[in-house]
């Protein structure tokens, strides 16, 4: 497996990062609604394939498979998004200015959660036959998740709050490697590889994710789960978007840039390959496109 080195790569992901906040309002918002239904269809499945077998390790084996399709595809997830736009900034991209990269962040959240919830609808008319019966074991298991996933963390107060944003930045730590770690690698079964890694290792340990969330906390209000909407914003999305922001820029953008970015090249680092195949990944589009 061919693979780009880190003075190679950082250039990729901040070209991929200013593609990417100057990319239209349309594409933005198709891009990322789909990329969140793909990923959460795939959540879908690994809670069927926990509940149904009964071993969470192979939920979590399988779960990766939405997430490997939607980069390829070239959708976008916000977690994502946290680590790209920044590093394009700092690197001072012509067009890249905070205004935008917050404007992308914005577009792609809203994508996201249109995409998320009409996942989550049709999951619960699946599970309920129409909403005509009883959730079945599936429908009842994600009800239970919103459950422990809100008002569980409400029970600590402070410390759960603590809990909640602290498992929210090892996520979008582990999520963001495998966006980045899909530029190193230059084929598709490489590329699945680097992916499937660090997703399997947060969505096993039970870190959050905003963009999963935004499908099963919706999905358990629609299935019974007792918990409130203001449960859900207050005591998981919330917290775990701004847990995402800080992990993944904090302990992969920020530490590959410092280390691997403008003090490289002004080093004469080694210019990107050119024949990475990188537009299969989903932060790429290296021909930026002005809203």
């Amino acid at each position: 497996m061919s693979y780009l080195k880190p003075a190679e790569l950082v250039p990729t992901i901040i070209d991929a990062g200013a593609s990417k906040v100057l990319l239209s309002t349309r594409d933005t918002l198709v891009r990322s609604a789909m990329g969140a239904a793909i990923l959460t269809i795939g959540a879908a499945f690994a809670v069927t394939v926990t509940v149904t077998t009964g071993h969470a390790i192979l939920g979590a084996v399988l779960f990766p498979v939405g997430f490997i399709l939607l980069y390829l595809l070239g959708y976008d997830l916000l977690t994502g998004m946290f680590v790209l736009g920044p590093l394009a900034w700092l690197d001072k991209r012509p067009g890249i200015t905070v205004r935008g990269v917050l404007r992308n962040w914005g577009l792609v959240f809203v994508g996201n959660f249109i995409g998320a919830f009409t996942v989550a609808v049709m999951t619960a008319i699946v599970v309920t036959y129409g909403f005509a019966t009883p959730p079945n074991e599936v429908g009842e298991a994600i009800g239970h998740i919103g459950e422990g996933r809100t008002v569980g963390y409400a029970e600590h107060g402070a410390s759960g709050m603590l809990t909640l944003f602290v498992r929210g930045m090892l996520c979008n730590w582990m999520v963001s490697m495998g966006v980045i770690g899909a530029m190193v690698a230059k084929d598709v079964p490489g590329k699945a590889i680097v992916m499937w890694m660090p997703v399997m290792l947060f969505f096993f340990m039970a870190f959050e994710h905003s963009i999963v969330n935004m499908f099963l906390f919706p999905s358990g209000l629609l299935l019974g789960g007792q918990f409130t909407i203001m449960d859900y914003l207050v005591w998981n999305e919330i917290p775990t978007v701004l847990g995402n922001l800080v992990g993944g820029l904090l302990l992969t953008g920020l530490p590959l840039y410092l280390t691997h970015g403008r003090p490289s090249a002004r080093r004469g680092a080694a210019p990107v390959h050119q024949d990475s195949d990188v537009s299969t990944t989903a932060e790429l589009d290296l021909v930026p496109e002005r809203a």
